[in-house]
């Protein structure tokens, strides 16, 4: 069996790594190709995979490309973790918001957009290519902004399965267990949360069939109402009811984020590429053959538990289930069923399954509704090149511009980004 990682020279890797050797009796992968368009990037990180797979009396091989065809032949899983413009275009995500007097972010607000416009083309190439060489394979996509990617997969190319992936989901529940004093495997717990894909309200946490809700969410609120600087007004989760995505705190306290961008330097982006740059000396350790502990700083917990959690419950058809995005068909009732939303689904071999949701209300609804209409345009502007789709995405996102600075904010973003973004300037 042959599993393709397409942005192979991530310093996640080596964490996949040890998921894929964790589950190797169970997930029989006989060939991993890490695959990458940055050679010197791949040399360092994929001999260090190499040594940890041989370490570790791997079953599999790992092999090394550039070339993202060779890749995906024959694959039969596929999975994205790629960065178009790598983490410079990330720092320039944030700063653009930031020049602009806009919440900065690599995933939400017109940094998102950003990112999902120089993003969406290059995955629906790669669906392209499994179209034509790795027909009925399953494509996972961790590249963000997940949601928006997923929908533009389900638009532009229903034909290749695929299902998008966030460590959120996971985290929060692993949270939520330790905090009322639990140890479990994520898998026996089943999260019932629902929305877009960092824009989702938590409101549920079964455990083997036991409702744990309001022993977490009595505990969530006790922990608010300790903390001298809390991360959520009190009264606005009692009145929800609900735990929502920190990603909302750009949405319901976006002054306060607007704030915090004012000690920049250093941004997220800077952070991280420091960390990286640490991390990538120590992967090129020749005598390296375990991640170095600095590789939790880089953020993405339960990664590798997650991505290889949600390949061996596809292939070994064992109906667990994981919260991610997919096209709901008509799983929320009254909400248009080709929306891709983030929710719980059973995995099977024959494909990811939603299950049925209550709506939420339209307390949230409303920023969904609002969110999902920018996703619809974004998607429109990025495989078109369409300058007023990319308006109106713009008029349309909650965090954007005014109207009268929307052609400013849009001009900076296509100039900034124009090298990533042909359809625009042909």
């Amino acid at each position: 069996m042959k599993v393709a990682v397409i942005g192979g020279g991530s310093s996640y890797t080596p964490e996949l790594i040890n998921g894929f050797l964790e589950r190797q009796d169970s997930f029989p992968m006989t060939e991993l190709w890490l695959m990458d368009i940055l050679p010197e990037r791949l040399e360092v990180v994929g001999k260090f995979a190499q040594r940890m797979a041989k370490a570790a009396g791997a079953k599999f091989e790992v092999h090394l490309t550039t070339d993202q065809r060779e890749a995906v032949k024959d694959a039969q899983y596929v999975t994205t973790q790629l960065r178009v413009g790598w983490m410079a275009a990330r720092r320039e995500d944030e700063y653009l918001g930031m020049r602009h007097g806009l919440i900065g972010q690599e995933t939400t607000g017109v940094g998102g957009m950003a990112k999902a416009l120089r993003t969406i083309p290059v995955v629906l190439k790669i669906a392209a290519d499994m179209r034509e060489l790795a027909q009925g394979a399953l494509l996972v996509n961790f590249t963000n902004p997940a949601g928006l990617v997923t929908e533009a997969l389900s638009r532009y190319a229903s034909d290749v399965p695929s299902v998008g992936v966030c460590n959120v989901p996971i985290t929060t529940k692993m949270h939520m267990l330790e905090d009322i004093g639990i140890e479990a495997k994520s898998t026996d717990a089943h999260l019932e949360t629902l929305g877009l894909n960092h824009l989702t309200w938590h409101r549920g946490l079964k455990l083997d069939g036991e409702d744990l809700w309001p022993q977490v969410f009595e505990q969530y609120v006790q922990k608010l109402r300790s903390d001298e600087h809390p991360a959520w007004d009190v009264n606005t989760i009692e009145v929800l009811h609900m735990i929502p995505n920190y990603y909302l705190q750009y949405f319901y306290y976006t002054g306060k984020k607007l704030d915090e961008q004012k000690s920049w330097p250093p941004s997220r982006a800077e952070a991280v590429m420091a960390i990286e740059d640490e991390l990538f000396k120590q992967y090129a350790e020749p005598d390296r053959t375990t991640p170095p502990d600095g590789l939790m700083k880089r953020g993405g917990a339960y990664y590798s538990t997650l991505a290889t959690q949600l390949l061996n419950a596809h292939y070994n058809d064992l109906g667990e289930t994981h919260e991610v995005n997919v096209p709901h068909r008509g799983a929320v009732k009254g909400w248009p069923e080709d929306w891709v939303l983030e929710l719980p689904c059973t995995v099977h071999a024959s494909g990811i399954h939603p299950l049925p949701a209550e709506p939420l209300p339209l307390s949230a609804f409303g920023l969904i509704s609002q969110i999902k209409a920018y996703e619809l345009l974004t998607v429109e502007a990025a495989v078109h090149g369409d300058r007023n789709a990319a308006y109106q995405a713009l008029l349309t996102h909650p965090l954007g511009p005014s109207a009268d600075k929307v052609e400013s904010v849009l001009e900076d973003l296509l100039q900034t980004n124009k090298k990533y973004l042909p359809q625009f300037f042909n």
